[in-house]
């Protein structure tokens, strides 16, 4: 099983915790997480972009001179795509970008992906991880114990004040643990998660 470093607020190890081998010690399929990762920032899209084609553009009913005669390049409408403000070609139009992965792909990605992070030492597990009000400065400086920037903090359960805490620090999200995603994981050097997200993790994931 393996075995990562206990650490308190004050970046002070505290012991030692075993992480379960069927999720935080699995073979990495990078094919996996490619497709599940590709498929999550596809699903982000809105696709309500739109532009005008020929046929939508207002105006150009009349040809701009008569077919023959005036020496220039013949003209049928003002809104052909070549003039200004005519119409676009091929223009993009609203469309749903969403694609589906199979759920048992979804896991194999999101063990792989916990597992990268045991594999490259980038896993700190927290004693525990609670404020009485919203500090900034306390986050602040554990992450600096922690000798850590840029970070993904995964909390057991959504708690405001760590959220409000964590905010307005540049390269550091907090996400409680069943909002748990694979491109979240991956985007952050470190992932710092505490001991009790790390049984809810284990839990749905063993």
């Amino acid at each position: 099983m393996p075995k990562v470093g206990l650490f308190n607020k004050e970046g002070q190890k505290v012991g030692d915790v075993e992480l379960a081998e069927s999720v935080f010690g699995v073979e990495i399929n990078t094919d996996a997480v490619h497709q599940v990762v590709v498929a999550q920032l596809a699903n982000k899209r809105q696709g309500t972009q739109s532009t005008k084609t020929r046929a939508e553009v207002s105006g150009g009913g009349i040809k701009p001179w008569r077919q023959k005669g005036t020496g220039r390049a013949r003209q049928g409408s003002t809104r052909s795509p070549q003039w200004i403000h005519g119409g676009i070609v091929f223009a993009p139009k609203p469309r749903d970008y969403r694609t589906s992965v199979p759920k048992s792909m979804r896991r194999v990605a999101m063990k792989s992906a916990l597992s990268s992070k045991v594999a490259e030492n980038e896993i700190i597990v927290l004693e525990s991880l609670e404020l009485e009000a919203p500090k900034t400065k306390e986050v602040v400086k554990m992450l600096g114990a922690l000798n850590t920037k840029k970070a993904l903090i995964v909390v057991a359960e959504s708690d405001e004040n760590i959220y409000k805490s964590v905010r307005n620090i540049q390269g550091v999200s907090v996400i409680p643990a069943n909002n748990l995603n694979v491109y979240d994981i991956l985007k952050y050097d470190n992932f710092i998660v505490t001991k009790d997200a790390v049984s809810k993790i284990e839990e749905v994931y063993a």
